[in-house]
């Protein structure tokens, strides 16, 4: 499967995502610029973490009225996989491709450790090699990472099962609603999280748990 990674000013987790892409499929992405107003025919679209423009305004605010973000929500209509993870994740909800926002910590602090995830719908694209509840490890660096939805948003996910992963046994790092750290869209194709699988997919990382992500989503057999 081949796969484009965004570009943005400011988004300084590419490199990062470049390298676990080209290690787990063999191949590297196509990196895509952000003034492109096309797209190349590809199975995946990765947005990686960071700070685009400066986190200026909103955090992905900016970001989310590049012209490359137009071509993205016409590939992720026409039913190709997109991934969002950290400020990725800030620039889809910006861009109206997930519901809800995020806010700032409720800490008010930048906050950078591991965390624990509960693989709360393993039923999806991104999450297929894991086992239902499973619970995972994974590193986040982010100081608005506070998931919020209104009541009738957050009851339709929640029923519809686009939650993904939560944050578990106690681990909650920005008090976010129903300790949500990443969710789906309707569709299924479009995931959003704050978290960073990027950073756990080899034993130098200090393990694997990020590894099958990308495996589900590339459709490549892992073992779990």
């Amino acid at each position: 499967m081949k796969t484009a990674l965004l570009q943005l000013p400011g988004l300084n987790r590419d490199r990062d995502m470049f390298a676990a892409i080209s290690q787990i499929s063999g191949q590297d992405p196509v990196t895509v610029w952000q003034t492109e107003t096309t797209l190349p025919d590809v199975d995946l679209i990765v947005i990686p973490g960071g700070f685009s423009y400066g986190d200026y305004l909103r955090c992905g605010a900016i970001a989310a009225r590049m012209p490359v973000m137009r071509a993205v929500a016409e590939k992720a209509a026409a039913g190709v996989r997109v991934i969002g993870v950290c400020n990725g994740f800030q620039i889809l909800l910006e861009a109206g491709l997930l519901p809800g926002a995020l806010m700032r910590n409720a800490s008010l602090k930048f906050v950078c450790r591991e965390v624990k995830l509960q693989v709360t719908n393993n039923r999806t694209a991104f999450s297929s090699l894991y086992r239902e509840n499973e619970i995972i490890r994974c590193p986040v660096a982010h100081h608005d990472g506070n998931y919020f939805a209104d009541a009738e948003t957050l009851a339709s996910i929640e029923g519809k099962g686009q939650v993904v992963f939560r944050y578990a046994d106690g681990t909650n790092p920005n008090g976010s609603v129903n300790d949500i750290a990443g969710i789906v869209n309707e569709a299924g194709n479009v995931l959003g999280m704050m978290p960073h699988p990027e950073n756990l997919i080899e034993p130098a990382h200090g393990g694997t748990d990020g590894r099958r992500l990308f495996e589900s989503a590339l459709e490549i057999a892992g073992v779990a």
